[in-house]
């Protein structure tokens, strides 16, 4: 987590925005003179609006938080209206968790919507809200959305000064071939089952398992992903119950340094959230923790419960994924890595297009897309680089394909970079070097058998340039990616 890359402390700054975000918030609905819960609402209102709008430009990330409420509003009031009525409350619950995750299929926005929705629900049932609470919920959500706004897209606009790369969609499908309809389907049964059990455990506290079960969906696309996600909620679940117990049972909900250290919480959850999801856990755990002790209900009693409604979630998520229309690991890595490789293609073809002086050629963002979908597939290869698969071979295999993608990834970044100005003595060495890179991830990704994988010529001291060495070095990696990826698409490259 601390050795991470941080290119332009992205993390950083939005941690720190976070912080101010979430705080103005809850200090707007404060002095407006809201209840603490209402102020409870504010403060996750905006967290969930700094977290969850990844919309690839900023006008359309302004959209998607004006749109929040439409999504939230209506969730709130019914799980308001149904709050006394059980059996109803339920199968609203997972009727919103069905329908929140398919809404993935429309990418950012509608994963943003849908959270907020089941989080609406999720937190009438954390302050035990009822109609008559609805008025001001409804006031302190809007107040944060306003303020977090604010604070997002005009007095830090962090992303204004970044160039707008649409995030990669997943694998494409029909009916139920799509992957997000068979999320949506493996969410309500593990949503489901976990409720029925967090019922059985705690009439007061069963919310857990369920939220718990449906943030290990949140942002997985296979099996492995999912059960990996499980494993670290739990973990990171653990530490921050031990953390809790030795924080925020002292404090007793006391205001200031409580309200200090969610304010530590919450630079956490965004600073950590992309490299670690157990310490994000642990930072999400300590700060309802904290909470819970500014509500005055903490105790260790409650503590434990939660770390049990915890693992009841992640064990009811488990039987879902694997047995409810299951997404192997296999089928989303190789998607992954191969539209990574076509990425890499269109690159090579794009910079020998700009060395010929065909007019607007860029490689430049196929070099940004680059890079986020290798952040999907190093994704997809995580289950399978985890210490926990047994399958040493697989493992190794998996290993030397990130190391093998990654190279890739800085090799064509370095080539954008040197390649700016096309003006220079051998750009038909370039020309046909990019030729050859295009050749080689032809060859990976060639249908119907096994490819062969020409390895790469050998470039002369007098050829020797810094594009020319990161075309010979892309053409290098792709050619000893053939090794771990074993096969042309359709078999079984890096995994189970």
């Amino acid at each position: 987590m601390f050795t991470a890359p941080d290119p332009g402390l992205l993390r950083l700054r939005t941690g720190l925005r976070a912080v101010i975000g979430v705080g103005a918030a809850v200090a707007a609905s404060e002095l407006c003179g809201l209840s603490l819960p209402a102020s409870i609402t504010a403060g996750l209102a905006a967290l969930l609006a700094l977290f969850t709008v990844t919309d690839a430009s900023v006008p359309a990330q302004r959209l998607t938080t004006a749109l929040l409420p439409a999504a939230g509003f209506p969730v709130l009031a019914l799980a308001a209206a149904l709050h006394d009525r059980t059996a109803a409350r339920d199968i609203a619950f997972v009727a919103t968790v069905l329908c929140g995750v398919y809404a993935r299929r429309w990418g950012p926005r509608g994963q943003a919507l849908g959270i907020f929705a089941f989080m609406s629900f999720f937190v009438t049932q954390f302050l035990h809200a009822v109609p008559a609470h609805l008025p001001e919920l409804y006031a302190a959500t809007t107040l944060a959305l306003l303020v977090a706004g604010a604070v997002r897209f005009a007095l830090w606009p962090i992303e204004r000064s970044l160039p707008p790369v649409a995030l990669p969609a997943g694998p494409p499908g029909t009916g139920l071939a799509r992957p997000t309809t068979r999320q949506a389907c493996q969410a309500a049964v593990a949503c489901c089952a976990a409720l029925l059990v967090g019922q059985a455990l705690s009439e007061d506290r069963w919310y857990w398992a369920v939220g718990t079960a449906w943030w290990i969906f949140v942002n997985t696309a296979s099996r492995g992903e999912t059960l990996v996600r499980g494993f670290r909620r739990v973990l990171g679940t653990v530490i921050g119950v031990a953390v809790g117990l030795l924080v925020a049972v002292p404090l007793d909900g006391a205001p200031a340094p409580s309200a200090a250290l969610v304010a530590v919480c919450v630079f956490g959850i965004f600073y950590t959230a992309a490299v670690s999801y157990s310490w994000m856990m642990l930072a999400v755990t300590v700060m309802a923790s904290l909470l819970y002790g500014l509500l005055g209900v903490l105790d260790p009693g409650l503590l434990a419960l939660r770390l049990v409604e915890t693992g009841v979630g992640a064990v009811c998520a488990m039987p879902a994924v694997v047995l409810v229309l299951p997404v192997t690991t296999h089928a989303t890595n190789d998607a992954w890595i191969q539209r990574a490789l076509h990425c890499v293609h269109a690159a090579a073809t794009a910079t020998a297009a700009r060395l010929e002086g065909v007019p607007g050629a860029d490689p430049t963002p196929h070099a940004a897309e680059l890079e986020l979908l290798f952040g999907r597939a190093r994704m997809a290869l995580a289950p399978l680089v985890h210490p926990l698969n047994p399958h040493r071979a697989r493992k190794a295999r998996a290993r030397e394909a990130i190391r093998l993608l990654d190279h890739c990834v800085q090799e064509v970044r370095a080539l954008v970079r040197a390649t700016a100005d096309p003006a220079g003595s051998r750009e038909a060495a370039l020309i046909a070097a990019c030729r050859q890179v295009r050749t080689a991830v032809e060859a990976l990704t060639a249908t119907g058998g096994r490819a062969a994988v020409v390895g790469p010529e050998t470039a002369t001291r007098t050829e020797a340039g810094p594009a020319l060495t990161h075309l010979r070095n892309l053409e290098k990696a792709l050619s000893e990616l053939a090794m771990p990826l074993g096969a042309a698409p359709g078999s079984r490259p890096a995994g189970p």
